[in-house]
C-alpha cells in the first residue's frame, strides 16, 4: 500500500497538459519509477485502489452530490431556522442556476463553513486518475511478474471503467473535454465534442467488458471494486447520456442500453434487496452496488464532514449534538415530494422518509441515509454510509426508459414493476407512449432521490426545459450556450493554450 501511495503521488506530480515535456523530468521523492513500481499483483491492486480514491477525493472535497446532482432544478429548499443557516442557503442560489454566487467566497458557506465550491470547477484529478489508468494498461501491456494472462485483461477492464468513470463525470459537469488514453501524454490538444469523447469511451469499454467477472465472491470488495456490472452501467449511462444529445442516432443508443439492460438482468449476478433491508443497500458492498465509493468508520475512513448528501437532510436523533440539529438544514419541497409520492402504498414513503414527507420546513427528514447512524452521545458525525455511483435498481429504469423510447412498452413496464414491487407500491397498469415514459421519469426520481441523478436526467433529456418537470428552467438559448454545465477553472489553461473555457459562464452565466 505505501507503494501504491507513493506511486498515486508520482502521478499527481507529474500529470499536466504542457506543451513541453517537463513533467517527464520530475523525480518522485524517492525516485520510484513506473518501470520498477509494477513488480507483482499487489502492486496493480494497490494502483487501482489509489486511482479509484483520487476519483472519490473529488465527491468528498466538498458537497458533490448534492451539488451537482440534486438542487440545481430548484426542489431543494434551505432552513431558516437551521443551525448556521446562512451557510445552507447555497442550495437555493443552485436552484436558480446561479453558480457564480455558490463559487464567490465572500458568502457563508465558503467564509463559515467551508464547502469549497470551487473545487468542482478544477478538473485536473479527474485527469490524473486517467493518466495513472493510461499508464496501468501500457505496463499491464509490457507484462507485470505474478500476473497471468487472464489477470492482465481483469485489470485493464478495471483501469479502463476508471478512465471512461473520469470522463463521463467530466463531460456531465464541463461539456467537451480533452481526451486521450496513451501513457504519459505531453501534447496538449483541444477539447473535444463530449459526444464524440463518450463514444469513444463506449467502444472502449466493449473491448474490455467480457474480460472481468460480473461480479467478486468476496463480500470486501463487492460492488467497490469494478467489475463487468460496473461497466456495463457505465455504458448504459453514456448511451442515455448521448441520446439526447445525438438525435439522429437516438436509436442506437436506446437498442443498446435496452440490450445491457437484459444482459445484466439475465447475468443474475445482481438482485434488489428488499425494501426492509434497505441500511444493508447504502453502508455498501450489497448485491444492489454496481459500483461505489465505500467508506467506513471501521477502517477509519476520513470523510469530509459536509460530502455527504445526509448532512442535509436528517436531524436529531440521528444527527446529535440536539441543540444544533432541532431541524434539517434543508428540505424537498413538498409540493414536489406529493408529485412524486401520490401512491400512498408506497413503502418508501415510511421506510425513506420521516411523518414531516411533505412539510416545507426543516421538520423533513431523509430517513433513506439515515440508517447507519452511529454517533453516540453528543458526538456529531453523519450516518456511515457508502457514496453509490450506480445501483442494480437504477439501471433497470434506465433500460426501461431506452425500451420506453423504442416503443418496447410491454418490456418497458416489466423492468418498471421490477422496482415498484420491491418498494410494494401498486405496478403501473397504465398505457404507453408518453404517458409511460413520464411515468418512469418519475421512478426514477423517486427510486434515485438523493443518489445525484436527477439534475442529469433533466438536462438529457431536455426536460429542464419545462416547467413541469424543474423550478428552474432553462431557456433552449441559453442550454444550447451550456447553462446545464459547470465553470471550468482557469487553471485547465495551464501549458495548454488550446482549452477554452465554457462561455456561458465566462460571459457572466447569463
Amino acid at each position: 500500500m505505501k507503494k501504491g501511495i507513493i506511486y498515486t503521488l508520482l502521478l499527481v506530480a507529474s500529470f499536466c497538459l504542457p506543451s513541453c515535456k517537463k513533467f517527464l523530468d520530475i523525480q518522485p521523492l524517492d525516485k520510484l519509477s513506473g518501470n520498477n513500481f509494477f513488480q507483482s499483483k499487489e502492486d496493480v491492486v494497490a494502483n487501482i485502489y489509489d486511482l479509484s480514491r483520487i476519483v472519490f477525493g473529488k465527491y468528498n472535497e466538498t458537497h458533490f452530490i448534492g451539488a451537482t446532482g440534486e438542487y440545481r432544478s430548484g426542489e431543494v429548499q434551505y432552513e431558516s431556522q437551521s443551525d448556521h443557516a446562512p451557510a445552507r442557503a447555497f442550495v437555493e442560489y443552485l436552484g436558480r442556476n446561479d453558480l457564480l454566487t455558490v463559487l464567490n467566497n465572500s458568502f457563508p458557506w465558503s467564509s463559515d463553513i467551508n464547502y469549497n465550491f470551487n473545487s468542482i470547477t478544477d478538473w485536473r484529478a479527474y485527469y490524473q486518475a486517467i493518466q495513472g489508468a493510461n499508464i496501468l494498461i501500457a505496463k499491464l501491456d509490457e507484462g507485470v511478474p505474478g500476473v497471468t494472462e487472464t489477470e492482465k485483461n481483469a485489470f485493464k477492464a478495471e483501469a479502463a471503467f476508471i478512465r471512461s468513470l473520469s470522463y463521463f463525470i467530466m463531460v456531465r459537469l464541463y461539456g467537451n473535454v480533452v481526451y486521450y488514453t496513451d501513457a504519459f501524454h505531453a501534447t496538449p490538444l483541444p477539447r473535444e465534442n463530449f459526444v464524440s469523447v463518450l463514444n469513444k469511451c463506449i467502444a472502449d469499454l466493449k473491448t474490455h467488458k467480457n474480460n472481468i467477472a460480473w461480479t467478486y465472491t468476496d463480500p470486501s470488495i463487492k460492488g467497490v471494486r469494478a467489475n463487468r456490472g460496473s461497466i456495463v452501467a457505465l455504458i448504459m449511462e453514456m448511451n442515455m447520456w448521448n441520446a439526447g444529445f445525438d438525435p439522429a442516432n437516438a436509436n442506437k443508443y436506446y437498442q443498446e442500453t435496452a440490450d445491457l439492460g437484459k444482459e445484466l438482468i439475465a447475468s443474475k449476478a445482481f438482485r434488489l434487496l428488499p425494501i426492509s433491508e434497505w441500511a444493508t443497500v447504502i453502508k455498501g458492498r450489497s448485491d444492489e452496488s454496481l459500483f461505489e465509493f465505500y467508506r467506513s468508520i471501521n477502517y477509519g475512513d476520513a470523510n469530509s464532514s459536509v460530502s455527504p448528501i445526509a448532512d442535509m437532510f436528517i436531524h436529531y436523533p440521528y444527527k446529535r449534538p440536539e441543540y444544533t440539529h432541532r431541524v434539517s438544514f434543508a428540505y424537498y419541497r413538498g409540493e414536489y415530494m406529493q408529485k412524486l409520492f401520490q401512491d400512498g402504498s408506497d413503502r418508501r414513503i415510511t421506510a425513506w422518509f420521516n411523518e414531516d414527507i411533505f412539510a416545507d420546513n426543516g421538520k423533513f427528514m431523509m430517513l433513506k441515509y439515515a440508517q447507519n447512524a452511529f454517533a453516540t452521545g453528543e458526538e456529531n458525525a453523519n450516518p456511515d454510509n457508502t457514496f453509490m455511483v450506480f445501483r442494480y435498481g437504477g439501471e433497470i429504469l434506465l433500460a426501461a426508459e431506452a425500451l420506453a423510447e423504442l416503443g418496447q412498452d410491454a418490456d418497458a413496464i416489466t423492468m418498471v414493476n421490477m422496482i415498484r414491487d420491491r418498494a410494494q407500491a401498486s405496478k403501473y397498469s397504465g398505457g404507453g407512449g408518453s404517458a409511460l415514459k413520464d411515468f418512469i421519469f418519475y421512478e426514477r426520481s423517486r427510486e434515485l432521490i438523493g443518489e445525484g441523478h436527477h439534475y442529469f436526467d433533466l438536462v438529457r433529456t431536455k426536460r429542464i426545459l419545462s416547467n413541469q418537470w424543474s423550478y428552474n428552467v432553462l431557456t433552449a438559448d441559453k442550454f444550447n450556450r451550456g447553462a446545464w454545465t459547470w465553470p471550468l477553472n482557469a487553471n485547465a489553461r495551464n501549458n495548454n493554450p488550446y482549452v477554452v473555457l465554457n462561455d456561458y459562464w465566462v460571459n457572466g452565466g447569463n
